[in-house]
Parts: structure tokens; sequence; C-alpha cells
């Protein structure tokens, strides 16, 4: 019966469901004193290796920045939405204001996922380097799940070897799934499925550590899946897939 079943999926063209990654990325991730001081923050729920499709973001629940001195600062207000293959994603410009390493985050809406009956929060984070500083940079949001990266999450050559421990309130989860996916604006197509969204797991400490192959930006997502259960818009009990991630640039040797 198992084998029927399998035959009959592989039929009807059943494929695994791709990876759900929120972006929030911003135009320059290191910034010195004789470059621009306002940069451009554009997030997006999306497929990044595959470029499509893009999900519609509701208002994000929390949005904001971890600047000088760990000040705190809320940006919601920031925020302005725009339309992407007919979707709602949103940009926010932000300027820097002195030396600083600025950690952006969102807390995006719950989002429903239909296929797989289930809630989708993807609390997401990146990091601006200012003007040269060099503390702060592993400063954590407090988000309920987070990557604490153990590498420095800018100036990173293509090959870089990122580092980090996974976090689940504000405890190494051990044994996390981790989904890691390029944003592939070089439009590389993959040889087949599993290259697409890449999968590895922390160690019994919430250890884990990835080379990126190729320059540009790369997504790492830490997802804890049922942990947290919400009601869906159908007003089922649903689990709640929680996922920390955080992005992070490389670049060639030239």
């Amino acid at each position: 019966m198992k084998i029927k079943t399998a035959a009959l999926l592989l039929a009807l063209g059943c494929q695994p469901a791709l990876a759900h990654f929120q972006e929030l990325l911003p135009s320059d991730n290191i910034v010195e004193s004789n470059k621009q001081k306002q940069i451009l923050l554009s997030l997006l729920f999306t497929h990044p290796m595959e470029g499509a499709p893009v999900m519609d973001m509701g208002q994000p629940a929390a949005f904001g920045v971890i600047g000088r001195d760990g000040t705190r600062t809320d940006l919601l207000a920031h925020l302005k939405p725009r339309k992407v293959a007919g979707k709602t994603a949103y940009d926010a410009k932000y300027t820097l204001g002195g030396p600083a390493n600025y950690i952006f985050y969102v807390e995006p809406a719950p989002y429903w996922e239909h296929d797989e009956k289930k809630m989708l929060i993807h609390y997401t984070k990146t990091v601006v380097n200012g003007f040269g500083a060099d503390e702060g940079w592993d400063t954590l949001t407090g988000a309920p799940i987070e990557i604490q990266p153990l590498t420095r999450p800018f100036g990173l050559w293509t090959g870089s070897n990122f580092s980090g421990i996974v976090l689940y309130h504000g405890k190494p989860a051990p044994f996390t799934r981790i989904e890691i996916e390029y944003k592939n604006d070089a439009h590389i197509k993959a040889p087949s499925g599993p290259f697409v969204t890449q999968v590895i797991k922390s160690d019994a400490n919430g250890y884990f550590s990835y080379t990126m192959p190729r320059a540009g930006w790369w997504g790492f997502a830490a997802l804890v899946t049922g942990a947290r259960k919400m009601p869906s818009p159908t007003g089922d009990t649903v689990d709640v897939e929680e996922g920390g991630l955080i992005w992070v640039e490389t670049s060639d040797m030239r």
C-alpha cells in the first residue's frame, strides 16, 4: 500500500514544500565614513533561491533596530508597503547615527501556510556595520527563537564559514533544523530539488556552521515546529512554525 501511495503521489507531480524565508535585506551592510549614512531596508516573504512565489506580508508586529550603546528603536512607523508580483512587501529607510553595529529585526505577522496546515512566524534580523564599529554584532534581539552569530556577520569573503548558536527562549536548542538559501539574483539553476534549500542541524549544544560557496546574500533559518499553537484563519488550533533567521552577505576577492 505504501508503495502504491508513493507511486500515486509521484504520478500527481507532488513536490516537497518549498522553504519560506522572510527577507530583511539592507542596501549596504557596511557603511564607512566616506559613504552614505542612509540605507534602504527591503522586507519580502518569498522563496529566495527560486525567486518565487512571493507571499503577502501582513502588517509586522514589530520592526526595529538595536544601535549605539544597545539602544532599541521602534521603526514600525518607517515601514512603507509596496507591491511585488501583486503581493504586499515593505521598505524602510534609516539613517545611521554613528559608529555601531546596527541590528535590524522584524517580527512579521503570522502567515497561514494552507498546504502544510500551520502558521509561520519567522523572526528575522540582519546586521549593518556602521563606521568601523567592532562590538555588539552578536547582541540578541530577544526573539523567542534566534541565531546568535559566532562569526562576525559582515565583511565575509566567498567561501567563508558562518557559525552560530540556535537559541530557543534563551537556551541552546540541540538538533534544530536549519534551512539555508541563497538570494538567487544571479539566476543560478539548481540541478535538482535538494540543491534549492540546504539543510543542516545544530549539534547537541545548539552550534552549527556552514561554508557559503558563492557571493551574495545567504539566509539561515532555524526552525521549531509544534512547541507553540495558535488559531488558524479557519478557527482550528494548529502548530506554529517559529523561525529564527539571520541574513549575511559574502563578497568575492578581486
